[in-house]
């Protein structure tokens, strides 16, 4: 089956068209396309020099609020030890920088271009794309970015400077995500540190299944803050 080539028009193929998850070959990172995109169950990946790959793999490795766990040692951790300051949306732009200097496992080099940051960059400006940080002493620890819509937050990247701040920053962010009834967290592919906090693989057909019943919530758009309760 042929990789679908994409025009000016905003049209993706049907996702089950993907081979080995690619489904189609460029196009550009509009919001509109790449909202489009994340609605359907598709997302860019693809490297410098490269043209844009949009990717709907199968199976799909997802999360929600209701199978998430905390690992006892980092629980521990967040009691007992220093605590660092988490915060949401306060250094988006620095997030995906930091994001952009981590590659992902078992890719080599940086996968957030510099038109991919600006691409998010406009996104959280439009009140779709969000970060979630961890501060120790004034400095950014660690964090992590992601799209949501409806009931879904679409991860994309993480990145510590300090052990597990990118963690204990998930941590605080999937715990005010299930406040908000955004019960679903894509996770796209499998890894084993999202693993052990509970994600696991779905068959396509049932992530899509779970995409289209989510999307139906009203999206929580604009600049996000934790519920005073949690502070």
């Amino acid at each position: 089956m042929p990789v679908y080539l994409l025009g000016d028009e905003i049209l993706f193929p049907p996702v089950d068209h993907a081979e080995n998850g690619l489904l189609a070959v460029g196009g550009d990172l509009s919001p509109e396309r790449l909202l489009a995109a994340y609605s359907q169950g598709i997302f860019p990946w693809y490297s410098e020099g490269e043209p844009i790959f949009w990717h709907s793999p199968d199976p799909r490795f997802v999360l929600t609020t209701e199978s998430f766990r905390a690992p006892r040692r980092l629980e521990r951790k967040r009691r007992t030890e220093g605590r660092l300051r988490v915060s949401l949306d306060e250094a988006f732009g620095d997030v995906i920088a930091a994001c952009s200097k981590a590659p992902r496992p078992g890719q080599r080099g940086t996968w957030i271009t510099k038109e991919m940051k600006a691409a998010y960059a406009e996104l959280h400006r439009l009140g779709f794309a969000h970060s979630a940080e961890a501060w120790s002493g004034g400095e950014l620890a660690g964090g992590l970015y992601g799209v949501s819509l409806g009931g879904v937050f679409f991860g994309e990247s993480m990145f510590a400077r300090a052990s597990d701040a990118s963690k204990i920053a998930f941590v605080a962010l999937v715990e005010q995500l299930a406040r908000w009834k955004i019960d679903l967290i894509d996770c796209q592919v499998e890894t084993s540190h999202l693993a052990r906090f509970g994600a696991r693989s779905l068959p396509r057909g049932r992530y899509l299944e779970a995409l289209r019943r989510e999307l139906s919530k009203p999206t929580r758009r604009g600049r996000w803050s934790f519920d005073p309760q949690r502070m």
